[in-house]
């Protein structure tokens, strides 16, 4: 124990700490000062040249004029720009960096990547957008029609199957679901056919088949009756949003003079009609 009370109570004992202590702050302010900013090039900088919309030739010889060095990170189709046109770069232009630092480049490749249209119908919106970024497909619009289950795809503008770029554009035909909802029948009977087409459309239904019937005493395109499933239905009746109804609809009837005194036939009584207008069906949408 004696020892260490005459060294605490040395002189030399503290100028020895004092000592070491200096030269250990000499130590670091010269390697912060003079080593590391030599090593890290302190206080040099180079501005990152632009190199987009340019040759890959013409790139790499700008960024080893500017003492950078560049590292192709991708190759992608893009149809703004040439084959082997850098379509990106990182760190991007204008960006202060070390010499010597490395540029990371996207060029556009020469070659179209493709894909096949996948099956859409029947999927559900989100999973069709989900297919159609897996395979390097863009969603196009969409548009919404009259079914009965919301949100499923209907259609699709490019039939599955087919051969096409990455990133083609697919539309899409998505139901709106109100196909769910129960509407009432209008009254159509008496309506010429154009009437009673808007009156259909205004309440959520369609026209299915229409039929023409001659008749003497109801001008022509007028609508006689309108049947559901075969079954005939009148005004105010509920069906469900989207469903067709069949129309009968009068056709002008055919007569002329048989005889000097005037006698009035059908045609088809005739035999000139091998066809019976009641047979006549056409379909309208």
């Amino acid at each position: 124990m004696q020892w260490i009370k005459q060294l605490l109570t040395s002189k030399l004992f503290y100028l020895s700490v004092l000592g070491l202590a200096l030269a250990g702050i000499l130590s670091i302010y010269t390697l912060d000062r003079l080593i590391m900013p030599a090593f890290t090039n302190y206080n040099e900088g180079v501005t990152v040249p632009d190199v987009t919309k340019r040759s890959l030739q013409e790139a790499e010889s700008t960024l080893d004029l500017y003492g950078l060095r560049h590292e192709i990170l991708d190759r992608r189709a893009h149809n703004a720009y040439p084959a082997d046109y850098i379509i990106d770069q990182t760190p991007a232009p204008r960006q202060i960096v070390k010499p010597n630092r490395k540029i990371y480049l996207t060029v556009n490749t020469a070659e179209r990547p493709t894909a096949v249209v996948p099956d859409l119908v029947n999927m559900s919106l989100r999973n069709a957008e989900i297919q159609l970024e897996n395979y390097g497909l863009t969603r196009g619009t969409i548009s919404y029609e009259s079914s009965r289950f919301r949100n499923t795809v209907l259609r699709q503008s490019i039939a599955a199957g087919d051969t096409v770029d990455q990133g083609a554009v697919v539309d899409l035909a998505v139901s709106d679901g109100l196909g769910e909802e129960i509407v009432r029948v209008p009254d159509i009977t008496g309506n010429l056919l154009s009437e009673a087409q808007q009156k259909l459309r205004e309440a959520g239904l369609r026209i299915g088949e229409i039929r023409f019937q001659p008749s003497r005493n109801v001008s022509p395109n007028t609508v006689l009756t309108m049947t559901y499933d075969e079954s005939e239905i009148t005004e105010g009746d509920e069906l469900r949003e989207g469903e067709s109804l069949n129309l009968v609809v009068s056709e002008r009837f055919d007569a002329r003079e048989e005889d000097e005194a005037g006698a009035v036939v059908d045609e088809e009584e005739n035999g000139n009609d091998n066809s019976s207008p009641d047979n006549d069906f056409r379909d309208v949408d």
